[in-house]
């Protein structure tokens, strides 16, 4: 092949100038709102954020949810670990207890995090120091208590998430724990294990037939949501890969027994993007996928916030 030379620069004098006003434009002045004063309420500064971009899907998540609560369809909140140790534990539970969150379903890291703030208020070691001499991952409470729950939920049929639920229902910190939370509320929470992801498996109680068999039972309840989630809100909290994973096969069962599941919103609060939640939780299991970006602790304090002034405006 020839080489090519360097082109003169175009000339640019014959191309063709188009009014401003003929143009399609994304954004203009309906989209801007005024700064909330400096006392303003709680609705007045979310009335005040900008139509657009993330604030625009917190609104619309919010009136979906409210959509969802109003007909009696699931709300569904999964979540990782990342929740509980930022503090939003009070904000999912409130929604628990005012009967718009229906069920939970989260991943091993997000008990074991609740659980011991359930047992002394006190979470997430210090693991750039007890990595160094074998200790990470070794505090023998949590251990103890999963070991116990998995062989009860294996045991008796009820599944891990209702087996540690009552359990962390008679510690010191119940309040404060979503796990809980569910079992005051007696709503479903489902536990979703990989093994060998959890600390908890490095103990010698554990046993990996009962958190297995203890595991499905709940993944097979999770399905049982899933057949009802027509008309219903599943939100993905703070779990990159298991959680999405786990929605995917929910929504492929239950479209499997017959339900096509043609009216759920899904939708995912994280700090960034990810593949598994942009084609697993937003893309392709459903019609509507709605995503909000930013930091749990302030985002999920907002999305309440949002779901009640919808809720109050009716």
């Amino acid at each position: 092949m020839a080489r090519r030379r360097q082109p003169p620069p175009l000339d640019l004098t014959k191309a063709r100038a188009l009014p401003l006003a003929s143009r399609e434009n994304k954004v203009d002045l309906s989209g801007f709102r005024a700064p909330a004063p400096p006392d303003a309420s709680a609705a007045a500064l979310l009335d005040s954020l900008p139509d657009f971009l993330g604030a625009r899907a917190l609104r619309e998540l919010a009136r979906r949810v409210a959509r969802s609560h109003r007909a009696g369809a699931h709300v569904v909140l999964a979540m990782g670990g990342h929740i509980v140790k930022v503090g939003c534990g009070p904000v999912a539970i409130d929604l628990i207890e005012r009967g718009i969150v229906s069920a939970l379903c989260v991943n091993g890291a997000f008990a074991i995090h609740d659980y011991e703030i359930a047992l002394q208020g006190a979470t997430s070691e210090v693991v750039e120091r007890t990595i160094r001499d074998g200790s990470f991952g070794f505090a023998e409470e949590p251990a103890q208590a999963f070991a116990q729950a998995c062989a009860r939920g294996a045991r008796e049929q009820i599944g891990l998430g209702r087996a540690l639920a009552e359990a962390a229902a008679k510690l010191p910190h119940a309040r404060l724990s979503m796990l809980a939370a569910c079992a005051r509320a007696d709503i479903p929470l489902t536990v979703h294990v990989g093994l060998g992801t959890d600390t908890v498996h490095m103990h010698a109680a554990f046993s990996g037939a009962d958190a297995g068999e203890a595991s499905h039972v709940d993944f097979r309840i999770a399905a049982s949501i899933a057949t009802e989630l027509e008309g219903g809100t599943w939100i993905n909290v703070g779990s990159a890969v298991v959680m999405p994973e786990v929605f995917l096969k929910l929504v492929s069962i239950a479209r499997n027994l017959g339900h096509p599941l043609e009216d759920v919103v899904a939708a995912n609060l994280d700090m960034q993007r990810h593949y598994r939640t942009d084609a697993n939780v937003i893309g392709r299991p459903v019609s509507r996928g709605i995503e909000v970006l930013g930091h749990h602790e302030i985002n999920l304090p907002l999305l309440r916030q949002a779901i009640l002034l919808e809720l109050a405006r009716g």
